[in-house]
């Protein structure tokens, strides 16, 4: 049985770790909220920007405006950009992000590659044996567009040149600090008959002159909108990241103080029979004493 100096220490040691876990928890909500704020900032542009794209892609020859709204005729290979996290105490966050892309592309009708955010998915993705085409990792946290564009320039250009015919990106979409949703979007060819994540756009039979024309719009805005989508994407994984961290440290946090509870309840019956023992050793004593005088 523990001696009442080992288990002082164990309390010890377990408040310790309580006040790490509660320390965590609040930067964890305080980055929840930066990281909330950077998403609704990219709403304006990306809604109207999106609104753009749809009306231009309603002109015939839809096809021939740009090479990223083009369905290829033959599909050879796929591309995943999947976004995880760098860092761990997350709960079951990149346990789960990993585990549903690789069931979604399991039985995939082609050749599946990947491009990992984060370096905790791209352990688990290698340790599975997939082909993993690139990694970024160690983005700060709200990330900016600019730590974020040479992602969205790669994913453009291995389209561009034929490296993939299909890309899709996934990653975990933050809906409340207690809920978070994997979602699975094909990012290229652009699709603009949904609304891809926007606000769905009123139609209205308004007529638009383009200065400069359409072309030229088209080759500097889709190649931007789909970098915005992924860096929407990162935002949104990075919340839903910190809100499971968030979650997990205060479930760890209760955790400790309940098994604090008990360790304390432990001790004081420890200490308690161990000032009982004594006493009973002084009665005996004292009653020894008396009887032999």
């Amino acid at each position: 049985m523990a001696s009442t100096r080992e288990m002082r220490l164990r309390i010890r040691s377990v408040r310790s770790i309580a006040q790490v876990t509660r320390a965590l928890e609040t930067v964890s909500a305080s980055y929840v909220r930066k990281t909330i704020n950077a998403v609704q900032a990219t709403r304006p542009y990306a809604e109207k920007a999106f609104s753009l794209l749809q009306h231009l892609a309603n002109q015939p020859g839809r096809n021939s405006l740009h090479p990223l709204l083009k369905e290829r005729s033959s599909l050879d290979s796929a591309l995943v950009l999947m976004i995880s996290s760098d860092r761990g105490l997350a709960g079951a966050f990149n346990v789960n992000i990993v585990r549903s892309t690789l069931q979604h592309f399991k039985d995939y009708e082609i050749p599946v590659s990947y491009i990992v955010v984060g370096s905790k998915g791209r352990e688990m993705i290698q340790r599975r044996g997939q082909n993993i085409t690139a990694i970024f990792q160690d983005l700060p946290s709200p990330a900016s567009f600019m730590d974020v564009s040479a992602i969205g320039r790669m994913v453009v250009d291995d389209y561009l040149q034929d490296k993939t015919d299909q890309v899709f990106i996934a990653y975990t979409q933050f809906e409340t600090m207690a809920r978070q949703k994997i979602i699975f979007q094909k990012l290229l060819p652009l699709e603009l008959d949904e609304t891809g994540g926007e606000k769905p756009v009123r139609s209205n039979h308004s007529v638009f002159t383009y200065e400069p024309d359409q072309t030229e719009i088209l080759e500097e805005i889709v190649p931007r909108f789909t970098a915005l989508q992924v860096y929407k994407a990162i935002l949104s994984s990075q919340a839903s990241e910190h809100a499971a961290r968030m979650v997990a440290m205060r479930n760890a946090s209760d955790n400790a103080q309940e098994l604090i509870g008990a360790l304390q309840l432990e001790y004081n019956k420890f200490r308690q029979q161990g000032i009982t023992n004594d006493i009973l050793d002084i009665v005996g004593g004292v009653e020894a004493l008396t009887a032999k005088s």
